[in-house]
Formats: C-alpha cells, sequence, structure tokens
C-alpha cells in the first residue's frame, strides 16, 4: 500500500481548490444573475429528471447504516481491536450535534412546522390534518434519514483512516473503488472537490445565519437589518472562530460544543415548562409514531401521480443539502469517533440524535402552530412567509421571559456558527494537509479567514443564492461516489470477518511447546510486576533473539521478511505480494499495579506487560517472560491463522 507524502501541506490540493475557490467566488460576483442562472437550471434539471434517484439514493443509504448497526460487522471497531474513545459519550454526542444539526434547528425549528401548516402538499391548509401533515413532514426530513447520510461518511472516513491507516481525507473513501490510485491526481480531485463544496457550504450558511442573528439583536437592542450590520456580524463570528482555531480542537470546538449543548437543553426545557407541556409530551409521541409508520412510504413518495412540484423544493433540495454537506460532517464526526464500535457509532450518530432533533421540532413547532391556532397570534403566520430569519424571535415575543430568551437564542446561534466555522476550518485544513490535524496555526487561520470572506463577498454581491444552488446540485456526482463506497466497505467488512473467523481457528496453546516444567516459576511470572525495564530487556533479548530465528526460517523458504524496532517495541512482517501482510509485535504497555500485587509497597504503583499486536491491533494478552520458545510457537499460531484468512478470502 502507497502512503501520502507526510509534508503538512498537499501543495496538490491547497493550490487547485484555491484557485477554483477564487474562480467560482469570481463568476459570483461579477456576473451574479448568470450564475443564479445557471446553477439554477442545473439544479432544476435534476429535480426534474433526477428525483427518483435522489429519493432512492437516501432510502438505501438509510437502510445500508441500519443493517451495519445490526449485523455481525457491528463489533469491529473504528480503530484498532486495542483502542479506546477519545472523547467521553456526552463530549462525542454535543460535538457531532454541534457540527451537523444546531445552526438547522435554530434557523428552521419555528419556521418549517408552520410553513408546511400553512402550506401543506396534500392536506387541506390550516386544517387538523394539515397540522398532522406538518409534523410528520418536519420529522422526515430531519429525522434518521439526515443522520445517514453524515453517519455513512463518516463511518466510511474512520473505518478506512483508522482501521486500515489510510489519510482521513475524502479520497479514501474511493480506496475499495481505485486502490493505490487515490494517492494520485485521482485523489487529489476529490479533496479538491471536498475543499471547495465545505468552503462554500459553510460560508452559505454563515451568509444566511447573519441575517438570523441581525433579526434578533434588532428585537434585543433595535439595531438596523442592513447588509453592513450583517458584514459586521460574521467578520465578529469569524474572528472568535479564529481565536477557537488556534486553541485546537479539544480546546476550541469541544468546549464550545459542549456549553452549546448545555444552553440548547436549557432553552428546550424552558419552552417546554413556558409552553403547553402536557399538550407537547402529546405531540412528541404522536408525532414520533406517525413518522415511524409512514418511513416506508414516505421515503419513496415522489409524487408521480400528484403531478406535484413540492417535493422538489422540499425533500429533494433536503436530501442534495444534507449530501452536500455530508463532506465535512463526516470528516468532522470520522475525526472525532476513533476507538468506537461500529454498532456504537450508528447508535450514537443516528438513533441518539435524530430523537434529541425531533423533540425540538416537537416543543419549538407545535408550540409555534398552537400559537397561531389556539392563541390567534396571525402575525407568526404573517411574519413565517415574509422572513423565515424572523419566525424564531417573533414566536418568542408570545412566551414569559421573551427577552431573556431572545438573547439566549442569539448566544447558541452565534456559537453554532462560531463552531461550525471552527469545524469547517479544521476540516478544510485537513483536506489540503494529507489528512493529518497536527499542522500549523497559519493554516487553520488561512481557511477560518477565507470561509468568512466568501461568506462577506457573496452577501455584498446577492451571490448567495447561486452558491447555495451549486453547492446542492454538486450532491450528484458525490453521491454516485458514496454508493460506490458503500460497496468497498462491505467487501472490507467481509475481509474483516474471515479474518476473524480465522481467528477461531483451533490451534494448540503456545505454552504447550514449551517444555518447561516447573510450574512454579509460570506462576512467579504470572503474579510479577515488571518494571520498563524488565520489558525493554525481555523485547530486545529474547523477543528480538526469536524474530530473527523465524526470519531466517521465512527467508530460507523465499518469503520475505522484515523485523524491525518501533518506538514501543519490534515487530516482525512478513511479506505476501497482493495479499494482505502479516505483521506480528510485541509492544511495552504500562498498567496499574492490581492490589493483590507483592510489590505494592514499591515506588512505582505501575508495572509493564508485553503484549502482541496484529495488524488489527492489541490483542490484550501479555508474553513476558515467556521463553523463545514459546514466542516462537505463538508467532506460528497466529500465523496459521493468518494465512487460514487468506484461505477463506480467496473462497
Amino acid at each position: 500500500m502507497m502512503k501520502l507524502n507526510s509534508s503538512k501541506l498537499n501543495r496538490a490540493v491547497f493550490i487547485p481548490a484555491t484557485v477554483v475557490i477564487a474562480l467560482l467566488l469570481s463568476f459570483s460576483l461579477i456576473w451574479p444573475s448568470v450564475a443564479k442562472a445557471t446553477f439554477s437550471a442545473v439544479q432544476s434539471g435534476i429535480t426534474v429528471n433526477g428525483s427518483w434517484y435522489y429519493v432512492l439514493a437516501v432510502g438505501i443509504i438509510l437502510g445500508f447504516v441500519v443493517y451495519l448497526g445490526m449485523s455481525r460487522f457491528g463489533d469491529i471497531k473504528l480503530g484498532p481491536d486495542h483502542s479506546t474513545p477519545d472523547y467521553s459519550m456526552t463530549t462525542w454526542l454535543s460535538m457531532l450535534f454541534a457540527a451537523g444539526m444546531g445552526i438547522g434547528l435554530m434557523f428552521f425549528g419555528v419556521a418549517e412546522p408552520l410553513m408546511h401548516y400553512l402550506s401543506p402538499p396534500t392536506a387541506e391548509k390550516e386544517s387538523l390534518d394539515a397540522i398532522r401533515d406538518a409534523m410528520k413532514i418536519t420529522f422526515f426530513h430531519w429525522g434518521f434519514h439526515a443522520w445517514a447520510i453524515y453517519a455513512i461518511v463518516a463511518l466510511i472516513l474512520a473505518y478506512f483512516s483508522y482501521r486500515q491507516g489510510l489519510p482521513l481525507t475524502l479520497r479514501s473513501a474511493l480506496y475499495p473503488i481505485i486502490g493505490d490510485k487515490i494517492y494520485g491526481w485521482q485523489g487529489h480531485v476529490v479533496d479538491v472537490f471536498a475543499v471547495v463544496g465545505t468552503v462554500f457550504g459553510v460560508a452559505t450558511s454563515l451568509g444566511l445565519g447573519a441575517s438570523q442573528v441581525n433579526a434578533g439583536l434588532n428585537y434585543l437592542f433595535e439595531i438596523d437589518v442592513s447588509q453592513l450590520n450583517q458584514m459586521l456580524i460574521m467578520i465578529a463570528i469569524v474572528s472568535l472562530a479564529s481565536v477557537s482555531v488556534v486553541t485546537g480542537l479539544d480546546k476550541g470546538i469541544k468546549i464550545l460544543s459542549e456549553v452549546n449543548m448545555g444552553l440548547a437543553v436549557m432553552l428546550l426545557l424552558l419552552i417546554f415548562v413556558l409552553g403547553p407541556t402536557v399538550f407537547l409530551l402529546q405531540a412528541y409521541v404522536q408525532n414520533f409514531g406517525g413518522y415511524l409508520s409512514d418511513i416506508v412510504s414516505n421515503t419513496f413518495n415522489l409524487f408521480a401521480y400528484e403531478k406535484k412540484e413540492w417535493i422538489g423544493g422540499w425533500t429533494i433540495f433536503y436530501w442534495g443539502w444534507w449530501l452536500a454537506w455530508a463532506p465535512f460532517v463526516g470528516l468532522f464526526i470520522a475525526r472525532i469517533s476513533k476507538g468506537r464500535t461500529i454498532r456504537e457509532f450508528v447508535l450514537g450518530v443516528l438513533i441518539v440524535p435524530t430523537m434529541f432533533t425531533l423533540l425540538w421540532m416537537t416543543i419549538f413547532g407545535n408550540s409555534a402552530i398552537s400559537q397561531v391556532v389556539d392563541d390567534g397570534f396571525v402575525r407568526l403566520a404573517q411574519m413565517v412567509g415574509e422572513n423565515t430569519s424572523v419566525s424564531l424571535f417573533v414566536f418568542l415575543e408570545s412566551m414569559p421571559w421573551s427577552t431573556a430568551l431572545t438573547g439566549l437564542s442569539i448566544l447558541m446561534i452565534v456559537i453554532f456558527f462560531v463552531t461550525s466555522c471552527d469545524s469547517g476550518a479544521m476540516v478544510i485544513d485537513m483536506l489540503c494537509s494529507n489528512g493529518n490535524n497536527d499542522t500549523p496555526v497559519w493554516q487553520r487561520l488561512f481557511w477560518a479567514v477565507c470561509v468568512g470572506l466568501v461568506a462577506i463577498a457573496l452577501s455584498y454581491a446577492g451571490g448567495l443564492e447561486a452558491l447555495q444552488t451549486m453547492t446542492i446540485a454538486s450532491a450528484l456526482p458525490f453521491s454516485l461516489v458514496l454508493l460506490a463506497a458503500c460497496i468497498g466497505l462491505v467487501r472490507a467488512l467481509r475481509v474483516e470477518s474471515a479474518k476473524r473467523d480465522s481467528m477461531q481457528l483451533n490451534v494448540s496453546m503456545t505454552n504447550a511447546y514449551d517444555n518447561t516444567d516447573n510450574w512454579q516459576e509460570k506462576l512467579d511470572n504470572i503474579l510479577s510486576t515488571p518494571t520498563k525495564q524488565n520489558a525493554d530487556v525481555f523485547i530486545k533479548r529474547r523477543v528480538s533473539k526469536a524474530f530473527n530465528q523465524i526470519k531466517r526460517q521465512f527467508e530460507a523458504n523465499d518469503i520475505d521478511v522484515e523485523v524491525e524496532a518501533t518506538t514501543a517495541g519490534l515487530q516482525l512482517k512478513v511479506y505476501h505480494g497482493d495479499e494482505h501482510d502479516f505483521v506480528y509485535a510485541v509492544k511495552k504497555s504500562k498498567h496499574l499495579q492490581p492490589e493483590f500485587s507483592s510489590d505494592n509497597e514499591s515506588d512505582s504503583d505501575t508495572y509493564y506487560r508485553a503484549e502482541v499486536h496484529l495488524v488489527e491491533g492489541g490483542q490484550d494478552y501479555d508474553i513476558m517472560g515467556w521463553s523463545e520458545a514459546a514466542v516462537l510457537n505463538d508467532i506460528v499460531d497466529q500465523y496459521q491463522k493468518h494465512l487460514h484468512f487468506l484461505h477463506l478470502i480467496r473462497d
């Protein structure tokens, strides 16, 4: 397998991406009407002729993600077998939620249910059926399908990066299809595509969201709603994001995401308690039941017989938007998901955020409809039609403590935009840096500022809508790549399954080959708590002798073998040409001493193990103190299992 250059900057991606962004930005600034017409024509053509494909593709993706979570592949880790998650469950969920849906919920939580109520696709408008349909449709657009798209991109990238050692960039999704060509121009093109899409996707959202912040500030402080103020808001958000970028993922995005998740829960509880509480509980249960009961028919409903254009402006628009955002959000989720099993990943990315998202839509959406229908708050319905960005603040007007709730909402929106801009800059930088995340600060700052400048320029020239349309149209080619990558993922997981089956092959226990009959010596070895020096000496002397002895035996059979020192120990690698190579490594690892240990009175409360690692990662057993013959026989045992694995995948 080839490797990407370890350079901090991949010029083959950085330079073309920058040029393409400049050209598209110039096109949208110089000829905004032409750009809008061109991109709109492309999107219209896709909607008219390709809506069936979008619906089918997203349905397949959702089914595939559910299958992976429930299948025998669910126990496979996104990383070596010995890896553990980098972040706690709460932090992980907060970070993926902030990047994936946070901004959209603030913008559409009130507006979309009301819009469907006022103009439903099939029911009579402003009727009881329209209320039911409004919530079903909102759940459908913001539910499992959206998170499944994010999940499959993140899962593919995390698996091939952390499990197979490929770079954490979008090109790795193509590895099952084109192999080592991902390191050539084909891979560069894919990463350039992802960079351009992410820049314009984040910039478009930043520009559109500035109008919502401006509307909230107008309500609180009577600040004018103007283009200049919105540009100043974007400058402030990008400045805050730049500070977060400098502090890094574990301080900037992590802390902001946890804070905003807490604020989101607080706002949700306040609206829940101050609103029609019992009704909202009833509505959530009924909405969710209606969503689940109709999910299959709605997934494949194209309104083919009704000949309605509604689906193009709503469902197809959403599917295209989620797909267009998937390279950015998916890569970010992959970055923070190392060490989790596929089943845990699917539950965390698909189920938990969806349940919270749908609860949010119920509390805000049903409360807003209740204000219009039950309380006669007609102005809210009028404002939704006139200016969607104002709908949240108009909704909060009729709530107790409206000023405090509005201030809290503005703070949340700003933090959501800061985390999106920050995580967007991090993702773009990784795409331009061979998947590295320890790049110089100037590179991350460059992309954070770039996103802000693009958003400001497009807002000034009125080109945001054109670029939003272009971003959604780009979802078509990406979806084709994504479906092909799903096939490649299944093939790779089947190889994993065969490897696991081969590990179940019954072979004699290693110590059965050891002629030592002194059981007291064996027990003392098991109960001992070696130091780091003991582990180093054992690996350098006994393991090294065993490795070199078996290396000579392999070479006598014309098999290419390499023994090399690693930072933690020693590694033996047996090459098998185009087939999977065999790797057997012994690495020292530090652990806390057990309470029963007789060495607990010593200065150190730790001891070292000499653990076996294969290609899949640590095997969680210790060979410290084994004889040279025992080590040799363990290598032979593992090699026999590897040959059985190769036999299984050949059939």
